[in-house]
């Protein structure tokens, strides 16, 4: 008899020679998908769409001072909150329509727009001149941005079904280190001449957009990735795709399941597997998206106002160490934990561990030199791995809930509705952190106590809802 190999006769049949899903669809048969090329695609994509969301965070303030919209010093963090809502609200606008067109023409049309979108409006972003400037860039990086929700799809698909948990965890730590890795960038390039005077001299043009550097480094970085995702693999199929069918007449049975069929078509809005963890992961979202900006803001605010009296430079280092904590984690030890507690209850295991450590935050001011340094470095690396290990387990949670054909749409109301939350989370950070450091001498939670409180209350929120009857898991087929 003829020795065929590996190669499943049946299957091979249903590759259509024209289509781009069906060679990721034979790479993957033929167990060819694990390469360091797929793995590098996502990260750099992600990180272009975290990049720029993050790395204002640590020179905000000061951006926003500079333009002098603020009546008093302490109603900067409320300007700033606002800045820092405006790129949320423009993806909540228009990220439902990036995941169809993803699902209609494909993720890699979807990626290149959105990535050449971050090379123009993040670079107009880094010479705003006035608030108004700055809120209308981010509004515009925003809305043209599909990135996020359509390689969390994409992220699923181009791996074998036994590699989905690395592909979201791949997702996610590309997504924690940009968010990491963003505020380190910013902390680091910008205000130039100030730090780095024997390069950047005075009345020159980094002088008048000292913001500009760090918005460069990203759109320059976004430029070469966009070039190099001509060869970017598509992973959706340019032909009618019956996944029950193929799998009826491979088996030697006639016709597959009608109602399966139907359940396939469902409306997304019904699927209460992806509805309530996309309702779960927005609960976190406002509180992940909050404690970033926070503590930004919070570590640059002067000693009397209940800040660290920080430099950019001071955030950039603890972020950057955050960062290779994730890197180091969600690449070896996410993946053995993971099969060992499952993605919920490790979530719930972090996010109980979260609690304590979060209010301690404002206790640290209590600290100097060598101890303070131990104290916010360990508190803000523990911090941020927790919050991409919960991120994690709900990207898996979603991606399983849907099939590939609603996949992109199911992202996309995702990131609709975390944006929609992130709206909510810079803005309403900044405004409390104001209210906070106008209240230092309350007797109860004074100052930044009380913001650290509040976030420990929506951290709990969440915790609850991922219990059942809430949150449910699709049930896969025997």
């Amino acid at each position: 008899m003829e020795d065929f190999g590996d190669q499943p006769l049946l299957k091979k049949q249903y590759y259509h020679e024209n289509c781009p899903g069906c060679k990721v669809d034979e790479a993957k048969e033929l167990k060819k998908d694990f390469t360091f090329r797929n793995v590098f695609n996502i990260w750099m994509v992600v990180l272009c769409a975290t990049l720029p969301v993050a790395s204002l965070f640590p020179y905000l303030y000061f951006l926003v001072k500079d333009f002098n919209i603020a009546e008093t010093e302490e109603d900067i963090s409320t300007y700033a909150g606002y800045v820092g809502s405006a790129f949320m609200v423009g993806r909540a606008l228009t990220s439902i329509l990036w995941g169809m067109l993803a699902d209609r023409f494909g993720r890699k049309p979807v990626v290149i727009i959105g990535i050449f979108s971050v090379v123009i409006f993040n670079t107009l972003f880094g010479v705003c001149t006035s608030f108004w400037m700055a809120i209308m860039m981010r509004l515009l990086l925003g809305a043209l941005n599909g990135l996020l929700g359509t390689m969390k799809a994409y992220s699923s698909e181009i791996f074998r079904e036994e590699y989905h948990a690395f592909g979201q965890s791949m997702f996610a730590a590309a997504w924690g280190v940009g968010l990491a890795f963003g505020p380190a960038l910013g902390g680091y390039f910008a205000q130039p001449v100030q730090k780095y005077p024997n390069i950047f001299s005075r009345n020159s043009f980094w002088d008048k957009f000292p913001y500009f550097l760090p918005c460069f480094i990203v759109s320059a970085m976004a430029l070469a990735v966009a070039i190099s995702c001509i060869w970017l693999p598509e992973t959706l199929h340019n032909h009618k795709v019956s996944t029950e069918k193929n799998e009826a007449l491979e088996n030697g049975t006639k016709e597959p399941d009608k109602n399966k069929m139907l359940q396939k078509d469902e409306s997304l809005l019904r699927n209460w597997p992806l509805m309530s963890s996309i309702i779960v992961y927005c609960v976190f979202a406002i509180h992940d998206i909050a404690f970033i900006e926070i503590f930004s803001l919070w570590s640059v605010s002067p000693q009397r106002l209940g800040g660290l009296n920080f430099e950019t430079n001071d955030v950039g280092n603890v972020l950057s160490v955050s960062g290779i904590a994730i890197i180091i984690f969600q690449l070896g030890i996410y993946q053995l934990v993971q099969k060992i507690c499952g993605p919920i209850v490790l979530a719930r295991i972090v996010g109980v561990l979260s609690i304590p450590i979060l209010q301690s935050f404002p206790f640290m001011t209590m600290l100097s030199g060598f101890t303070l340094n131990i104290s916010i470095y360990s508190a803000a690396i523990l911090k941020n791995l927790f919050m991409e290990i919960i991120s994690t387990g709900l990207y898996i949670l979603q991606n399983k809930a849907v099939d590939q054909h609603q996949r992109g749409v199911a992202n996309g109301i995702c990131i609709t509705a975390m944006s929609a939350c992130k709206i909510i989370g810079p803005a309403a950070g900044g405004a409390i952190l104001t209210w906070s450091q106008k209240r230092m001498h309350a007797s109860f939670l004074p100052g930044p106590h009380v913001v650290f409180f509040g976030l420990n209350v929506v951290e709990v929120l969440a915790l609850l809802l991922t219990f059942k009857p809430f949150l449910t898991e699709r049930k896969t087929p025997s």
